[in-house]
């Protein structure tokens, strides 16, 4: 659950958080609790932007990886509803890593 604490471990409880909170959206329309706006942890609104862009750009058994621009432009369509606009103006700054990232990780 969300708001309960792992004892002992910070970095559990993040992780609780965000995957509790990741599916959230900007406009309350997300899931599990149709949390809005500040209500949602900044680092489920954080996840929320990666795991889209990862879900868009990458090869997936049921679809094909759309191109690079495309996911960018697929992002921009969802600010201030599916994402916290300041956060997605944080990622789109930072393209240039992101993309270093992915390729990095690649394998």
């Amino acid at each position: 659950h969300e708001g309960q604490e792992v004892e002992g471990s910070p970095i559990l409880t993040m992780a609780a958080r965000i995957a509790y909170t990741h599916h959230e959206q900007w406009d309350g329309n997300g899931y599990p609790r149709g949390l809005a706006g500040d209500e949602i942890p900044v680092e489920g609104r954080i996840t929320a932007v990666a795991d889209v862009f990862d879900a868009l750009s990458s090869d997936r058994p049921y679809k094909q990886a759309y191109p690079t621009e495309k996911c960018f432009e697929m992002l921009e369509q969802k600010r201030g509803s599916h994402f916290d606009p300041e956060v997605l103006d944080a990622f789109m700054r930072r393209r240039k890593d992101v993309l270093q990232i992915q390729q990095e990780f690649a394998n």
